[in-house]
């Protein structure tokens, strides 16, 4: 485990060290950075031992730990979990242990919740995942700061004159804007559709999820039975978006306020949006991250890897399911 919070990045790290060896007294440099002069040494010394790759955080694990569960009870502990499928308090009280030790080696083991378990089996199974490619898609929008042309603080840094002219322009006023990315995802197949627009009104979320439905029928779900979204107003209010459903006889879902997690499949698919295809490199424009999206839906489709799949690409679902346009 490393610290959450450092003081001091890598790159911080590699500054100390260049101001020190161009001749400024250490203790100097370690006031300027907020740093004790201990630490500064520290890292100096690191450097001049290893190098660059010495200003890496290391793990903080103790080499040995006295006090840990020994081997044996650490077995009992997991084939009770394994073979009767009891819980950390009950086990606990068979083994004369303390639940918050025998919850620590539950989860250095990996095993998983009582309640992702086939209790007759014992198999892990995920009971929030739809049965049926289409009977549940997941809708969602989210908010890029739109990138002006020739880039913004990720390509100039935020001391550039760039950076500092668009806070003079926001001071006065006159705004960049945002992008909204509207997503789709089917709960079954983990299958997405993003398009990007400038708003998220009533009219733009019906016809995106009109193009988002033609989409999914294109490969191979051929109905959306359900549409699950959170209360904003163009899917609560909007006449657009309700006739939007009846043309598909879809039904809508919405979740519970101020509980997004109830629409985690779309939340999961936003973050690795922006992980994978909003900041994956520095873009020079709004127009050029746009192109990079078909791209990245492409990839996220029929070639990345997804956990709760076995490893496999949302694609493969479909396949699964005997559904034509699998190799779309």
């Amino acid at each position: 485990m490393v610290n959450a919070k450092p003081r001091l990045s890598p790159w911080s790290r590699l500054l100390l060290v260049q101001r020190v060896q161009a001749g400024r007294p250490a203790a100097h440099v370690a006031a300027e950075m907020g740093v004790s002069r201990a630490t500064a040494y520290k890292w100096l010394r690191r450097f001049a031992e290893e190098g660059g790759a010495g200003l890496v955080d290391r793990s903080s694990r103790p080499r040995t730990c006295p006090t840990r569960t020994d081997d044996v009870t650490e077995a009992a502990i997991v084939a009770l979990r394994r073979d009767r499928r009891l819980g950390p308090a009950r086990i606990a009280g068979i083994l004369g242990l303390n639940p918050s030790t025998v919850h620590r080696v539950l989860v250095r083991h990996r095993m998983p919740r009582l309640a992702w378990l086939d209790r007759p089996s014992g198999q892990l199974v995920r009971r929030y995942e739809r049965a049926r490619p289409g009977e549940l898609v997941h809708v969602d929008v989210k908010k890029l700061g739109a990138i002006r042309p020739g880039g913004g603080w990720r390509v100039h840094g935020r001391q550039s004159a760039q950076y500092l002219a668009t806070h003079r322009e926001l001071d006065a006023g006159r705004r960049v804007g945002y992008d909204d990315v509207h997503c789709a995802v089917d709960d079954h197949t983990r299958l997405a559709y993003a398009e990007i627009h400038p708003t998220e009104k009533g009219e733009t979320c019906a016809a995106f999820l009109r193009r988002a439905a033609a989409w999914f029928a294109a490969h191979g779900i051929e109905r959306i039975e359900r549409v699950m979204t959170d209360n904003a107003w163009a899917y609560r209010h909007s006449a657009a978006w309700r006739a939007a459903l009846a043309d598909l006889q879809a039904s809508a879902t919405f979740i519970r306020p101020y509980r997004p997690q109830t629409n985690g499949k779309a939340e999961r698919f936003n973050r690795t949006l922006l992980e994978e295809w909003g900041y994956r490199e520095p873009f020079d424009s709004s127009a050029q991250r746009a192109a990079a999206l078909p791209d990245f839906l492409h990839t996220y489709n029929h070639h990345r890897t997804h956990t709760a799949l076995g490893g496999h690409p949302p694609i493969s679902r479909l396949a699964v399911n005997n559904v034509p346009g699998q190799n779309s």
